[in-house]
């Protein structure tokens, strides 16, 4: 039932209801904050971004003023959600790379058993976010399942419903994809 709620009220901010976007916030922020604590429990102690703080930007940046999106599904939404915290945390890693460590990008392997790349290791989630970017030009519904794996901590069933396929789909995409960007990563 929630989900249809979640649909419709997407359907709303679409058609230019104002008042819509208030009504999704409480609907979708107790996910929402679960998906960016997930991802912030990773990150060093002493950061200026939490996870609230994440969820707040991450939906202004969705529904806020000059958003202009449009959600087909709950799913659609949460991968839009997936994708804006992704790009909030690149930022993050830019800005404080570029502040402290000069620019020089460091090559990682990514292992079988990680969820979520570690936020604090700036230069791994710069070198993830350009490897993804390659993969999304070649393979995009590949590139939406590992940011919904490494960036919203989805775990590969709720990522397969996520974006419509089957599990087992899910399953050999994701594997494919680490392949891929674990051989990208590892290019000079």
């Amino acid at each position: 039932m929630m989900a249809n709620n979640v649909t419709q009220i997407l359907n709303a901010i679409e058609q230019g209801d104002p008042h819509a976007a208030s009504q999704l916030l409480p609907l979708v922020y107790e996910e929402l904050r679960r998906l960016a604590g997930r991802k912030m429990a990773h990150e060093p102690a002493g950061q200026t971004l939490n996870a609230t703080a994440l969820v707040h930007e991450a939906y202004l940046r969705l529904v806020g003023v000059g958003a202009e999106q449009q959600w087909d599904s709950r799913g659609h939404f949460f991968a839009a959600a997936a994708e804006a915290m992704r790009r909030i945390l690149i930022e993050n890693a830019r800005r404080r790379r570029s502040a402290k460590r000069g620019g020089k990008l460091t090559r990682r392997e990514l292992h079988e058993n990680d969820a979520v790349v570690e936020s604090g290791d700036h230069e791994s989630l710069l070198a993830l976010d350009e490897a993804l970017t390659k993969l999304a030009a070649v393979e995009p519904e590949m590139a939406r399942l590992v940011e919904l794996r490494y960036f919203a901590g989805l775990t590969v069933e709720d990522a397969a419903q996520a974006l419509g396929v089957s599990p087992r789909n899910a399953k050999r995409n994701w594997a494919y994809a680490r392949a891929w960007l674990r051989r990208e990563m590892d290019r000079e």
